[in-house]
């Protein structure tokens, strides 16, 4: 594909942006889009995606790209917005099928993109490591567009170390009482207050980034005279290996059970949207450098990025050990931010994504 037709792909998926786990028209349109070019698209079963093919026999090599939209307020309207540049990973794995097409007879082995809905939910990877369309792949190649103060287009680099991210909701479960007789129950207020004490005191190793904060808090009503027995509240965690955040869980579990225990109240919680931090292959991680190399020069390649962003595409390596995996940080001089409602990037660098991606797979042996 040339540079137009991938803009024209581009600029139809970011008009029609779609939430997670509804991706079914941006499915549709992709799949007619593959088998007019004469590939030969499956969907998935029960969820919305597919996969497409190219090549037959080992290794075998998948790309993901991830299809969901955002919902958020643009310009004063609460819409699905492409902000977080899947409209531009599905434009790039796109054109890697399509190059890859017209090299077939160099190709080692199979390639399957894989276009996974849910990324922005956390749990699209999970639901497509169920579907069993990873279960034998040898390497899984990512994208994802970055900003400037990351890596400054055009340079890119091999890997980006993710970390992780996980939310906690939870109930205080007491009955509401009269305001003159506060001995007849729990205030759920004062149970909250224990749980934002208590979550300062996890400490975690200092050189490993991390954090945790009580991020929503609900509980009485209107009507200041009743004592709140009940309430809800929320957290949002992070730290940048999943070490340290198996120890951030284990404290908060310990916390809400300890409380529930002083104040005799049931304290429950979930834990929801958790996403591993980033296992990076060293074999997948060289091979992303070379084709990086290859196809922007030595001066372009950068060092694998931190970042305290996260991403379900790790859920892959996490489920599926035996799989060598890593995600491009792809230099396009996103602006003003990931997510920001307005943002926007490089669209050159499009086309060098397809070329390293291309390049990696062909260097797959």
């Amino acid at each position: 594909m040339i540079e137009k037709k991938l803009q024209t792909l581009w600029e139809y998926l970011h008009a029609n942006p779609e939430t997670s786990m509804h991706e079914v028209e941006t499915s549709a349109y992709l799949m007619n889009h593959f088998r007019e070019a004469g590939f030969q698209p499956v969907p998935f079963q029960s969820i919305p995606g597919f996969y497409v093919e190219i090549g037959s026999g080992r290794p075998k090599i998948g790309l993901r790209a991830d299809m969901d939209a955002l919902w958020q307020e643009v310009e004063g309207e609460s819409r699905a917005n492409h902000s977080c540049g899947h409209d531009a990973h599905m434009t790039i794995v796109t054109g890697v099928m399509h190059q890859l097409k017209n090299q077939k007879r160099h190709l080692p082995g199979t390639v399957r993109a894989i276009f996974q809905p849910a990324e922005e939910k956390g749990n699209g990877a999970v639901e497509v490591v169920k579907e069993g369309i990873v279960n034998d792949l040898d390497y899984l190649f990512g994208v994802h567009v970055r900003p400037a103060n990351e890596v400054a287009y055009p340079a890119c680099a091999p890997g980006i170390q993710h970390g992780a991210c996980l939310f906690v909701k939870g109930k205080i479960k007491g009955t509401d009482h009269h305001g003159a007789r506060p001995q007849e129950g729990v205030n759920a207020i004062e149970v909250g207050m224990g749980i934002a004490q208590q979550l300062q005191h996890i400490h975690t190793p200092p050189q490993i980034p991390a954090s945790i904060k009580l991020t929503n808090f609900r509980a009485g009503t209107d009507n200041l005279n009743i004592i709140p027995g009940g309430a809800s509240f929320g957290l949002d965690v992070r730290a940048q290996t999943n070490e340290v955040m198996n120890g951030m869980k284990e404290r908060i579990a310990a916390i809400c059970n300890h409380l529930s225990s002083i104040y005799q109240v049931p304290v429950t919680y979930a834990f929801e949207d958790d996403v591993p931090a980033a296992v990076i292959d060293k074999d997948a991680e060289q091979l992303m450098c070379a084709a990086i190399e290859k196809v922007l020069g030595k001066n372009n390649v950068r060092q694998t990025i931190m970042t305290p962003g996260s991403d379900d595409f790790h859920h892959y390596t996490i489920m599926c050990p035996s799989l060598k995996a890593t995600m491009l940080a792809l230099g396009s001089d996103v602006k003003p931010g990931l997510h920001h409602p307005k943002m926007t990037f490089d669209h050159r660098a499009i086309k060098n994504g397809v070329d390293i991606l291309v390049h990696a797979c062909l260097a797959v042996e």
